[in-house]
């Protein structure tokens, strides 16, 4: 599957909310997400852990990859269950990077799905995702993102290349050097 995606920072999830209300938008899901990445040769795999209303949801395998831009940009994902997961990358347990914790509001509009993210640790972001399918090719996708771009420009900070595992993990190193030995 593929997706057109952009994500940046965000200033004020409250005025978030009201403009994907006033776009049409509907709010589906509000989660609790734990994310822990993997050390894999191409791309980037995560286990996605996910609890809606207090409910567990069945795991999720996501292995992806994608362009580290701040342009939207294509991503190119397959989503496993367990036993998927397992067919592809054996029962040996894989190298763990690092985990991300975040709670994810989730809307709709179209073909196109809103996340507010506060993520432990960073702070809040704003992501989109259109996804591509015969009804909306890449240039739709494209056309989608860059109009939530403009619906949501005031409230949005700096555009992200990267992931938040990147965030996180170049977070952990500045602290880590800047306690350096002897340091504390």
């Amino acid at each position: 599957m593929r997706n057109v995606e952009f994500k940046a920072e965000l200033r004020d999830p409250k005025i978030a909310r009201a403009v994907a209300g006033s776009i049409g938008a509907k709010h589906v899901a509000t989660l609790e997400q734990t994310d822990t990445y993997f050390r894999v040769v191409s791309g980037r795999l995560k286990k996605r852990e996910s609890v809606i209303d207090g409910q567990a949801e069945p795991v999720e395998y996501i292995h992806y990859e994608r362009d580290d831009r701040t342009p939207p940009r294509i991503s190119t994902f397959q989503i496993m269950s367990e036993g998927e997961f397992r067919e592809r990358f054996g029962s040996l347990p894989l190298p763990e990077w690092l985990t991300v914790r975040k709670r994810r509001e989730v809307f709709m509009l179209d073909n196109a799905r809103i996340h507010l993210d506060s993520v432990e640790g960073l702070g809040w972001f704003i992501e989109f995702e259109a996804l591509v399918t015969r009804r909306h090719n890449v240039a739709r996708a494209h056309e989608t993102v860059a109009t939530l771009r403009r619906e949501f420009g005031p409230i949005m900070g700096e555009p992200l290349s990267g992931s938040y595992s990147d965030l996180l993990a170049s977070r952990v190193d500045t602290e880590k050097s800047e306690s350096g030995p002897g340091r504390g």
